[in-house]
């Protein structure tokens, strides 16, 4: 695999990653309610529980998104 072709593919999962982080927040923000109904049939948690849960996975999503693959795009574009 070239370097070309490196960063193509971490170019297009860097995309990816940002816009199921960016709908799983707008969807988080504007349809909690259904988002918590939806989950609280499969197992009982408290709506604090459930805002804590969804932040720290959010989080989590966000660190791993600029460590596996804006992290190395920006070191691979630097490279020359």
């Amino acid at each position: 695999m070239s370097k070309l072709d490196l960063l193509h593919l971490l170019g297009w999962c860097s995309l990816i990653y940002i816009i199921i982080l960016a709908l799983w927040s707008v969807v988080l923000i504007f349809g909690r309610e259904w988002m918590y109904k939806l989950h609280t049939r499969w197992c009982p948690v408290s709506e604090e529980k459930f805002n804590a849960i969804h932040y720290a996975l959010i989080g989590f999503f966000k660190m791993m998104l600029i460590m596996f693959f804006l992290v190395p795009y920006l070191v691979l574009l630097s490279i020359d």
